[in-house]
């Protein structure tokens, strides 16, 4: 009898199933403030939704696209390289593709072979493990703590590679998800020429540039890019967070020179090319006004953060991660768990009985994430703010009880 694939057998993404039970629970008439998942509530600028709208209305034949995407889409990512970081990128360096998830198979595809071993930090976003285990790659965990801020270093990698032998590629996520901590032009260049230095491939996903929330006259507000220290990584982003547009399904990656034949050609294998008429209407997401729309919307993320790190100290909650940027906060929940085992448990609780959304931390920290949980703050302000009462009742209830 045939069987499903062993590497097919990655775990499901735990937060798609709170998703699923907070659609249940509406369905049934209840109130449900959700917080789980990353998801901008604001939407796109009104001229990328314009740009759709005309697109649909006009009736035009949504053909396929050249695989790397459309020239004039590339053109304006490109041209986002010089207005955020000052670094020149050739538009023929652009792979766009659906969704940086998209990019992420492509690029695994395209750099390694079965059994490389790829490092990436433990806690992280578990499509990276998951879809480097399904292509048959060695995943390498590092365990990344508050010592470190959550993010890899060169020492952390030194060890790794005594522990576990060469490595291939390292994965890194600054903006991170799901801690939101980052590293600073110092660090990541040490990380780079540590890469370099072993030709280790360094994938730099940088979905969550520009929703960042740096002090006064901080170097890098938007964050650093990996392209600034040369061509020699890849860089994956994506329309889904600064400019709302998740379910579009738009990224892009930056492809070093020996990857960007066999990257283009397996774009055109795999899903033959991004939807075309979010290609269209992701263009406007380079306007002046459309970069405003991103700015207004980081206020606000800015203004929920504040409300949750005040929050912190009446939660009880501990080794909360800075949350340097994107638009998480990720937490300790050890000593506010009362009855239950782990924070699974205690999210399943929380959304049953005051209809709170949260997502465990077993989804990014299969070892240590039954203690800790992620919670999204790109809802409204209002959400948030409701959201913390419930959970202080809720944490009271089981102190009392």
């Amino acid at each position: 009898m045939r069987t499903a694939s062993a590497r097919g057998q990655v775990p499901a993404f735990k937060v798609m199933d709170v998703l699923s039970r907070v659609g249940e629970l509406r369905a049934q008439g209840r109130e449900v403030l959700s917080l789980c998942a990353g998801e901008p509530s604001s939407g796109p600028a009104p001229s990328v939704n314009q740009a759709a709208a005309e697109l649909h209305a006009g009736g035009e034949a949504l053909n396929y696209t050249p695989a790397a995407g459309l020239p004039e889409l590339r053109e304006a990512i490109a041209g986002h390289y010089e207005r955020w970081y000052d670094t020149v990128v050739e538009p023929g360096e652009v792979l766009v593709t659906t969704g940086a998830s998209g990019a992420f198979v492509t690029m695994f595809l395209a750099a390694f072979d079965v059994g490389d071993r790829v490092a990436l930090a433990r806690p992280g976003y578990p499509a990276y493990r998951n879809i480097l285990t399904s292509l048959g790659l060695e995943v390498v965990e590092i365990p990344c703590g508050p010592e470190t801020r959550y993010q890899p270093t060169p020492e952390l990698l030194d060890q790794a590679t005594a522990e576990h032998g060469e490595l291939a590629g390292l994965v890194l996520a600054s903006p991170a998800n799901p801690t939101g901590t980052m590293v600073n032009r110092e660090e990541l260049a040490a990380l780079s020429k540590w890469c370099n230095d072993r030709d280790v491939l360094l994938v730099s996903d940088e979905i969550y540039h520009g929703i960042t929330y740096p002090a006064p006259e901080q170097p890098d507000p938007r964050g650093v890019s990996a392209r600034e220290f040369g061509d020699t990584a890849v860089v994956i982003s994506s329309f889904s967070k600064f400019w709302g547009m998740p379910g579009w399904r738009v990224g892009w990656a930056l492809l070093p020179p020996y990857l960007r034949k066999s990257s283009d050609a397996l774009a055109g294998n795999v899903a033959l090319c991004a939807p075309r008429n979010a290609q269209v209407a992701a263009v406007q997401a380079f306007t002046e006004d459309a970069y405003a729309f991103g700015e207004q919307q980081v206020s606000t993320y800015a203004r929920n953060r504040g409300i949750l790190l005040d929050a912190v100290p009446n939660l009880g909650w501990s080794d909360v991660a800075p949350a340097d940027g994107a638009f998480y906060l990720y937490a300790d929940i050890s000593k506010v768990l009362g009855p239950y085992a782990d924070s699974a448990a205690w999210c399943a609780a929380l959304l049953e009985d005051q209809g709170v959304a949260l997502t465990p931390g077993l989804d990014f920290d299969p070892v240590a994430g039954g203690s800790t949980v992620r919670l999204s703050f790109a809802a409204s302000q209002d959400t948030v703010s409701r959201a913390v009462g419930r959970i202080l009742a809720f944490q009271e209830s089981l102190r009392l009880s």
